[in-house]
């Protein structure tokens, strides 16, 4: 892991630690490894690897969606507010018997989390999809989304959870959507993304030729479905 990076590491497992999200672990049977993510804002995602602990885990009803599904399901509505959970992930208590089961390894120490996600199952696909920590409210009229919009604030009230504020976007009729534009009409190419790719770097070895073709050829083919 890069000096950087690792800084930022630390930066988020400071700030978690002192919000009271996080705990230490002592001789935990689970222990999963860091995987850092960066964000367009220059941040990092501090996310955990989990697969060894859902490989053994029931399998959740709300699976995270495709992509191409949550964007189709999005569209065509006319108003739409985009939403990010301010720790999103670490809003709701967890049992303490559960808690070392998310035991992750770090150069400053080995740690479990104290509170996990939440899940809106019974207005997700209906009044909001969720992704990640990321949540959208959608309807077909204006009247409408002022009454999805309270149901879903009196639902973060009464588990006492929190938005954050400079990442939210209300009302809006078109906006930016895990790579893709939607509005009423469906759904767009974002125009930055083709930027991307168009002032993406000429590849010269066999490998960057492989990458440049998958990934140009992943979003056209997702553009186009």
């Amino acid at each position: 892991m890069r000096p950087e990076v690792a800084l930022k590491i630390k930066e988020e497992v400071e700030k978690q630690w002192n919000a009271g999200f996080l705990a230490v672990a002592n001789y935990p049977q689970w222990v999963a490894n860091i995987v850092p993510v960066p964000k367009k804002d220059g941040k990092v995602q501090m996310c955990v690897d989990y697969r060894d602990l859902n490989r053994a885990s029931p399998k959740d009803n709300f699976p995270l969606l495709h992509i191409d599904v949550l964007v189709d399901n999005t569209a065509q509505h006319a108003f739409f507010s985009f939403m990010d959970g301010f720790s999103g992930y670490n809003q709701i208590m967890m049992l303490p018997e559960d808690q070392e089961k998310t035991t992750f390894i770090t150069l400053w120490g080995t740690f479990c989390y104290k509170a996990m996600v939440t899940l809106f199952h019974d207005m997700m696909h209906k009044e909001i999809e969720v992704y990640v920590e990321d949540m959208i409210a959608k309807s077909k009229t204006l009247e409408q989304h002022i009454e999805d919009l309270q149901k879903l604030f009196m639902r973060l009230r009464k588990y006492k959870l929190r938005l954050n504020p400079t990442k939210c976007t209300f009302g809006v009729k078109t906006d930016k959507l895990l790579g893709f534009v939607v509005n009423e009409d469906g759904i767009e190419v974002d125009l930055d993304k083709v930027k991307a790719i168009r002032e993406m770097p000429v590849p010269k070895l066999e490998s960057e030729v492989r990458d440049s073709l998958d990934e140009s050829t992943s979003y056209l083919d997702s553009s186009l479905s």
